[in-house]
């Protein structure tokens, strides 16, 4: 009976059929469950892959590009985020843009390559146009604000909030494919890119607090130092972005603690169980100016200081291989590809050197083109830095081989510096400028 009247044999079939429909979908729920928590590959791409999906574009800080760089590149689009920018651009491979500024309104943006429409804008902490970020093989983005590693979807949904001691100004990924967050003051965390959960116990670089010795040591802002970050002076403690050797798991980051003269080089390890160090080079004479890069061996770390050295260390051991003055600091990174290294910087001309073992050498430069950011490199031997000609910031084609320019595009209204060059999946250029504006180039046919 049903409400009062007998169902029909048609009813009770119908009913039938929709119990089994349910129990079939639960039962399909389950397997794919149990087989989503028993696969113990990760199948999301975090590989280097295509765009630009870390700051310096992959785990060894190489701020290099397979892509086959374009030599006839015109405007495409142009556009204020509404913000200063401090970090670089990321590129998802599927050209989509996030970028974190400072607005009233939001602190996260995404906009679409090929158009410049916003996609998404997210409100987050203060901090987070100093945070680092990451984005991964299917857009997920990962980045750093006031106390906590934050993920979005590519439509800007919120995925997960992990909690930090500072702010983390290091976003990378594992050879596991996890989340490695370095904050600036020294936290060190590896978590995974499903859930935020941690993966092993947490690091502190700058070691742990004698709560027994202190009892009424409080937790200093999450927030603390980060203006002295970008010169990597002594009140940002880790000022860059860690290099990771995913093959190994041993990352590279700098360190300065309070008390210590100089800066330091740290190698660590996660071994999947637990993060240690293995060595530490005490190096860096008025503290760090660069973010430490690998060679593409992973044989050889390099990272500049604030006295405009460029330091060369054999990376299983911490030994100085060499030093270079460059005659400027080469602040925030650099380039290397194919043996040729092209520093960054604000105070500085564009450069290459190649490393020889046992010293540096200059192979080309051009001190009529002065630095205004990071210069990159890309496949076919082409490179992209900004630069003040005239009256006005342009972007330079350059020849990496000769360092002879190319083309030259006006950035129409640029004022200042840039904070970052990135390469699109399909050889389009962006530069970001630390005024809040973004350039997209696309190549000529």
């Amino acid at each position: 009976m049903r409400n009062g009247r007998r169902q029909t044999g048609r009813e009770r079939r119908t009913r039938t059929g929709a119990k089994v429909l349910a129990l079939a979908g639960a039962g399909l729920f389950a397997l794919t469950a149990c087989a989503y928590g028993s696969t113990k590959v990760d199948d999301i791409g975090v590989g280097p892959g295509k765009g630009w999906p870390l700051a310096f574009r992959d785990a060894h800080n190489s701020g290099s590009s397979p892509v086959t760089g374009s030599r006839k590149l015109a405007l495409n689009w142009s556009r204020p985020v509404g913000g200063p920018i401090a970090q670089p651009v990321m590129v998802g491979g599927d050209g989509q843009l996030y970028v974190t500024t400072r607005t009233a309104a939001y602190s996260i943006v995404s906009f679409q390559m090929p158009t410049g429409r916003k996609r998404f804008s997210n409100p987050m902490g203060p901090s987070a146009v100093n945070g680092g970020s990451a984005v991964d093989g299917t857009g997920n983005v990962y980045v750093g604000d006031d106390g906590a590693v934050n993920s979005f979807n590519n439509l800007g949904q919120p995925r997960w909030r992990t909690p930090a001691a500072g702010t983390p100004v290091s976003v990378q990924f594992t050879g596991d494919g996890n989340v490695l967050s370095v904050t600036q003051s020294g936290q060190v965390d590896v978590l995974s890119r499903q859930t935020g959960d941690r993966k092993v116990s947490t690091f502190q670089l700058l070691g742990e607090p004698d709560y027994l010795e202190s009892a009424s040591l409080t937790r200093p802002p999450d927030g603390q130092g980060l203006d002295d970050c970008t010169v990597g002076g002594p009140q940002c403690p880790v000022a860059n972005v860690s290099a990771v050797d995913q093959k190994s798991g041993r990352f590279y980051a700098t360190v300065w603690k309070p008390g210590d003269g100089e800066a330091a080089l740290v190698a660590l390890t996660y071994s999947g169980k637990e993060i240690r160090v293995d060595w530490t080079a005490k190096m860096l004479a008025e503290g760090s100016a660069t973010s430490p890069a690998l060679s593409e061996d992973g044989n050889t770390v390099y990272v500049g200081d604030n006295t405009n050295r460029l330091i060369a260390v054999d990376a299983s051991t911490g030994k100085t291989k060499w030093t270079q003055d460059l005659g400027f600091p080469a602040r925030g990174g650099i380039s290397i590809a194919d043996g040729l290294l092209v520093p960054s910087g604000d105070e500085g001309h564009l450069m290459a050197l190649r490393d020889q073992g046992d010293k540096a050498e200059i192979a080309w430069e051009r001190k009529d083109l002065e630095l205004r950011g990071r210069p990159v490199q890309t496949a076919g031997g082409t490179g992209y830095t900004v630069a003040p000609i005239g009256d006005q910031l342009k972007l330079v084609t350059f020849d990496t081989h000769s360092g002879v320019t190319v083309q030259s595009n006006d950035l129409p209204g640029a004022e200042g510096t840039t904070v970052g060059t990135a390469v699109g999946a399909q050889g389009e250029v962006v530069v970001t400028t630390r005024i809040g504006e973004l350039f997209v180039f696309k190549p000529e046919k």
